[in-house]
C-alpha cells in the first residue's frame, strides 16, 4: 500500500528536525554546520538531484546573506557604539531620575525596551546590572523586583523589534516587511511587555527573596562601576541618546508609510517619495543611524579614529556567527522550495484547520525547547514556513505577525540548555530551581502573551 503523500512529507521534516537535535545537542556540532547538514540531507530524502541541491545551497546562502549581513553588521556597530559611549547607562538613570523610586520597575521596563533595539540582550542586561544592585540596596526589595522588569523589556524587544537579528532574519526569510514587523512588534510588545516585567515582577518578588552581593556591582565589574560613577556627568545626554535609537526606526517606517501611501495611491511616485525610500530602506536608515552615532557618540566625545576601529572590529565578530546561521536557515528555505515539498507543505497546510500563526508559533517553541537557542528556533521555523506561506495569500501587517508568532514562540520555556538561563541566574544570585520560577516563566509569558496578542491582531487585518 502507498505511503501517502503528506505522511512522507510530514516525515521527512520530523526526520529532518530530528537530525538537526542529534548534530546540536549530542554531537555538539554548530548551528550552522548543522543545518547545512540538515538541508542537505532534506533535499535527498525529497529526492533532489545533487546538482540542484548544491545549486539550491548556493542560492539560498547567497540571497539570504545579501540583505542579512548589511543588516546585522551594521546593526551590531550602532549597538557597540551606543554600549561604549555609556549611552545604556545614561538612559537607565535619567528614566529613573524622571519616574522617580517608587515607579522603578517601569523605569527599568521602559530602560530595557528602548536599549535592546540596538544592544545584543546579555550586554545590555550585563551593563545594567549594577543599577539592579543599586536600587534594591537601597530599597531592600528582592533583586527580581527590578530584575524581572528590565529582563522583560530587553527580552521582549530583543524578540519583536528590528534591527535586532532574530525578527530581521525571520522577516528576510519568509519575506516581510520591516516597517510592518516594527510597527507591529511595538504594539505587540508593549501589552507583553508589561505584563511579564512589572505585573509578573511584583508578584514572583514577593515569593523569591534575592539580595545583591555585598560589593557596590558585581565581583567582576566593581571598579568599572566605580569608575562610570565617577565620570556621570559626562554620559551621552539622554535626550541625543533616543533621537540616535529612534532614527533607524522612524526612517524604516516612513519607508513603509511611502510604499503604502503610493500604492494606495494617495499620493503620487516623484523625487520626494522616492528619497523618503531611499533613506527609510533599512541599508539606509542603518548607515545614517551608525555613522550619526559615531559622530556624536565617538568622535565629537573625543573617541579617537583608532579606537572607533577597534570598537567596529569587536562588533562585527558576534554579528558574523548570527549572519552565518542566518544564511545556513536560507539554505533551508530554498532547498524546501526547489524540492517541491514547499508546494506540497503548502498544500496540505493550507486545507488543514491549523492556523499559519500558530503552526508558526509551534515550529519555533518546538525547537527552541528542545535545544535551547532562539536565533536557531527562529530561524529553523522561518526556514519551514516560508514556502507555506504563500498559499495563504497574507497581507504585508499579516506577514509581520507571523515573524512576531515565531520570535515568541522561539521565547518560550528558557532552561537549562540556553546560555541566558546561566546568566541571568549567576547575576541575580538565584539557584536553578528560583531561575525556573522566575526567568524561565517571564520568558514564557512573552511567547504565549506575543501569540495571544498577534492572534488577536492577525484578525483585525
Amino acid at each position: 500500500m502507498p505511503v501517502p503523500e503528506n505522511l512522507l512529507l510530514i516525515t521527512i521534516l520530523l526526520s529532518a528536525i530530528a537530525i538537526l537535535f542529534f548534530l546540536v545537542l549530542k554531537l555538539k556540532i554548530h548551528a550552522f554546520l548543522a543545518l547545512l547538514i540538515v538541508s542537505i540531507t532534506t533535499g535527498l530524502l525529497a529526492g533532489m538531484p545533487a546538482t540542484l541541491l548544491l545549486e539550491s545551497i548556493q542560492q539560498g546562502m547567497g540571497g539570504t546573506l545579501g540583505y542579512i549581513a548589511v543588516i546585522v553588521g551594521l546593526g551590531a556597530l550602532f549597538g557597540k557604539i551606543l554600549e561604549h559611549s555609556g549611552g545604556a547607562e545614561a538612559l537607565s538613570r535619567q528614566l529613573l531620575a524622571r519616574f522617580g523610586e517608587k515607579n522603578a520597575p517601569w523605569a527599568l521596563t521602559l530602560t530595557g525596551f528602548i536599549i535592546a533595539i540596538p544592544v545584543f540582550f546579555d550586554v545590555g542586561f550585563i551593563i545594567l546590572v549594577p543599577v539592579l544592585y543599586s536600587l534594591s540596596r537601597k530599597t531592600k526589595k528582592s533583586l527580581l523586583f527590578y530584575g524581572i522588569p528590565l529582563l522583560a523589556g530587553l527580552a521582549a524587544t530583543h524578540s519583536f523589534i528590528p534591527p535586532t537579528p532574530g525578527p530581521v532574519a525571520v522577516a528576510d526569510i519568509i519575506g516581510a516587511n520591516l516597517g510592518w514587523v516594527i510597527l507591529l512588534g511595538f504594539a505587540v510588545g508593549i501589552p507583553v511587555v508589561i505584563l511579564a516585567g512589572p505585573v509578573f515582577g511584583t508578584y514572583i518578588s514577593k515569593r523569591i527573596i534575592v539580595h545583591p552581593p555585598a560589593e557596590s556591582a558585581a565581583p567582576d565589574q566593581a571598579a568599572d562601576e566605580r569608575e562610570r560613577a565617577d565620570n556621570e556627568e559626562n554620559y551621552p545626554a539622554f535626550r541625543l541618546i533616543v533621537m540616535i535609537i529612534g532614527t533607524p526606526l522612524v526612517l524604516i517606517i516612513l519607508n513603509t508609510v511611502t510604499s503604502l501611501l503610493i500604492s494606495r495611491e494617495i499620493v503620487q511616485a516623484g523625487f520626494l517619495t522616492e528619497m523618503f525610500l531611499f533613506i527609510g530602506h533599512p541599508f539606509s536608515a542603518l548607515i545614517i543611524a551608525t555613522l550619526t552615532a559615531m559622530y556624536f557618540l565617538g568622535i565629537r566625545r573625543g573617541t579617537n579614529k583608532k579606537i572607533l576601529h577597534e570598537i567596529s572590529n569587536d562588533a562585527l565578530g558576534p554579528a558574523g556567527i548570527i549572519i552565518l546561521v542566518t544564511g545556513a536557515g536560507g539554505v533551508l528555505k530554498q532547498v524546501l522550495v526547489d524540492s517541491g515539498m514547499g508546494d506540497q507543505l503548502a498544500q496540505a497546510v493550507a486545507t488543514s484547520p491549523v492556523s499559519p500563526l500558530f503552526l508558526a508559533w509551534f515550529i519555533a517553541a518546538v525547537v527552541r525547547v528542545t535545544q535551547g537557542s532562539a536565533t536557531v528556533a527562529m530561524i529553523t521555523a522561518a526556514g519551514i514556513m516560508s514556502p507555506v506561506l504563500p498559499a495563504f495569500q497574507l497581507s504585508d501587517p499579516q506577514m509581520a505577525l507571523v515573524v512576531i508568532a515565531i520570535a515568541s514562540g522561539a521565547t518560550i520555556l528558557s532552561h537549562v540548555n540556553d546560555s541566558g538561563f546561566w546568566l541571568v541566574g549567576k547575576y541575580l544570585r538565584m539557584d536553578e530551581k528560583q531561575t525556573l520560577q522566575s526567568w524561565t516563566v517571564m520568558e514564557t509569558i512573552i511567547a504565549v502573551a506575543g501569540l495571544l496578542f498577534a492572534g488577536i491582531l492577525f484578525r483585525l487585518f
